[in-house]
């Protein structure tokens, strides 16, 4: 089987997802264009260089709807025979455009793929396009649905964690991610964000909250109480599933939960035979990918079961691993994973995550793909694991090995 390389992995700053936002008169098809022609740029590629784009965006209506990938190759300046598959899985779909990208690799169906995604959450309003398990009562009522906010809760009740180990996780995460900036750690794949004069609107995460406490969390509200023990009440839907426990601890908040943001990022994955042909040093072979459906009522423990699925898969152990990306769609996700694992928060979102700088649902897995490759190298490290957490209750894995 052919073996699958990333060549170039890139992203642009994460702004906030508000109309206040550095980004927020982007459109996604003008943000993933822009991508693409960076990738082009960066690489030098030029006619049918790849087979196809793969694009992930959770949100797909609207100015989002459509094939936006191949929406996107037409507004850049790939050339216009490189068709476009736009995908969704969920809170994965960046990370599984580029799994399904090496995949088709690995499997002889091309030489090269670009893949990522994209997310203009202050434009394209989450949860805007429906979804058939919030909105139908016959497949809530069968699967326990509660929103993914009572989900993170209740994993923090179920293996007993504290508002205060997440508000210390999150207040890590917003100073690992101002030191990493400080440090310009990001500055390899970091592609600014220009408009129609050549003005930079935006050159680095803007939703970082630096020098954030304990004393500034504790302040805050938490966010899902209310809907878990008044109205609607999906407490007592998670209790009917979970009925060993008492009660739901509210423990998140918007400070120990990923911040709402837009933006991009692309990976460049081909073939060892692509790289030659086009003067291209591989920076990492994706070693392997994983999926694995888990409980949609406790939803988001899914980094847990695929990590074992991708390590039995891979033949290896947990300590094989050199550095983790985990993301940080709620503390307790982390957290949980850091416990099942025993794996030293030394090796975990070493750069912060998504608490500190945001979560754009399509593009983020692409992103801490890069965001691994790009601190393995810094640290000369050889293998890393990047997974996410995914609404309705599934999971996602990629491991990567520097060359």
């Amino acid at each position: 089987m052919t073996e699958a390389y990333i060549y170039d992995a890139c992203r642009t700053p994460r702004g906030k997802g508000r109309r206040d936002g550095s980004l927020h008169e982007v459109t996604s098809l003008a943000l993933s264009a822009r991508l693409l022609n960076a990738v082009k740029e960066r690489n030098g590629l030029s006619g049918h260089a790849v087979e196809d784009v793969i694009w992930g965006n959770v949100t797909q209506v609207g100015e989002q709807g459509g094939c936006l990938a191949r929406s996107a190759v037409l507004m850049s300046d790939l050339d216009e025979a490189i068709p476009g598959l736009s995908i969704n899985r969920f809170c994965a779909s960046g990370m599984e455009a580029v799994n399904l990208a090496a995949n088709q690799v690995k499997g002889g169906a091309g030489q090269a793929y670009i893949a990522g995604g994209v997310e203009m959450m202050g434009r394209v309003a989450m949860g805007s396009d429906g979804a058939a398990i919030a909105v139908d009562p016959a497949l809530a009522l069968k699967s326990y649905f509660v929103p993914q906010g009572i989900s993170a809760d209740l994993i923090a009740t179920e293996y007993g964690f504290t508002r205060a180990q997440a508000d210390a996780l999150a207040v890590e995460s917003q100073r690992r991610a101002a030191e990493a900036w400080a440090e310009n750690r990001f500055a390899k794949s970091i592609v600014p964000v220009t408009d129609q004069s050549g003005l930079t609107i935006l050159d680095r995460d803007e939703y970082m909250r630096p020098g954030t406490t304990m004393e500034d969390l504790g302040k805050l509200k938490a966010s899902f109480k209310d809907m878990g023990e008044v109205m609607p009440g999906f407490d007592k839907v998670a209790l009917l599933k979970y009925p060993h426990l008492e009660k739901i601890e509210h423990i998140h908040h918007a400070g120990n939960s990923s911040g709402i943001v837009d933006g991009a990022a692309a990976v460049l994955v081909g073939s060892k035979e692509f790289g030659i042909a086009h003067g291209l040093k591989p920076r990492a072979r994706i070693r392997a990918t994983a999926k694995i459906g888990t409980d949609p009522t406790i939803m988001l423990t899914g980094p847990v079961p695929v990590t074992e699925k991708i390590l039995r898969d891979s033949g290896m152990n947990i300590s094989d691993i050199d550095l983790f990306e985990v993301n940080e769609a709620f503390a307790a996700v982390v957290l949980r994973f850091m416990q099942a694992f025993d794996v030293s928060p030394d090796k975990v979102n070493v750069n912060g995550g998504a608490m500190a700088m945001g979560h754009p649902l399509g593009a983020t897995g692409a992103i801490i793909i890069g965001t691994l490759l790009d601190e393995m190298e810094r640290r000369d490290l050889s293998t890393g694991l990047a997974t996410l957490c995914i609404a309705s209750g599934m999971g996602a894995a990629t491991i990567i090995e520097r060359v």
